[in-house]
C-alpha cells in the first residue's frame, strides 16, 4: 500500500521492497521540488537530472544560460529512460552526492 507523502503527484501503480522509496519505504521528502530531464541512467539506482535556467546577470542588463545536474534516487515502482521529464524531491542525503528522489515522470 503506498502512503501519502504530501506532494501532489500520482501514487506509483507498481509496489516496490525499496527502503528508500518515499511511497513504499520510510523515506521523508521535505524542500524543492524541481522539473528536469533525464541526463543518465546508467548508475544502479540513481539517474543524472539536468535543469537549464536563465540566470540575470545586473551589470549587462541581460539573462544568461546556465545548467545544473543533480543525483537522484530511483525507487523500483518507478519506469525512466533518458529523455524523460521527471520532478524529484529533495530529502535527506542517501550517498554522498544523492539529495534528491524521483517522484514523478511528467
Amino acid at each position: 500500500m503506498a502512503r501519502n507523502i504530501g506532494l501532489n503527484v500520482p501514487l506509483p501503480e507498481r509496489e516496490c521492497s525499496d527502503v528508500n522509496c518515499p511511497f513504499h519505504g520510510t523515506l521523508p521528502v521535505h524542500g524543492q521540488v524541481i522539473t528536469g530531464k533525464v541526463v543518465s541512467n546508467r548508475m544502479n539506482g540513481t539517474v543524472v537530472v539536468g535543469r537549464d535556467y536563465l540566470h540575470f546577470v545586473q551589470k549587462y542588463n541581460r539573462y544568461e544560460k546556465r545548467s545544473s545536474k543533480y543525483h537522484a534516487h530511483l525507487p523500483g515502482c518507478i519506469d525512466v529512460q533518458i529523455g524523460d521529464t521527471v520532478k524529484i524531491a529533495e530529502c535527506r542525503p542517501l550517498s554522498k552526492t544523492t539529495n534528491f528522489v524521483v517522484v514523478e515522470v511528467v
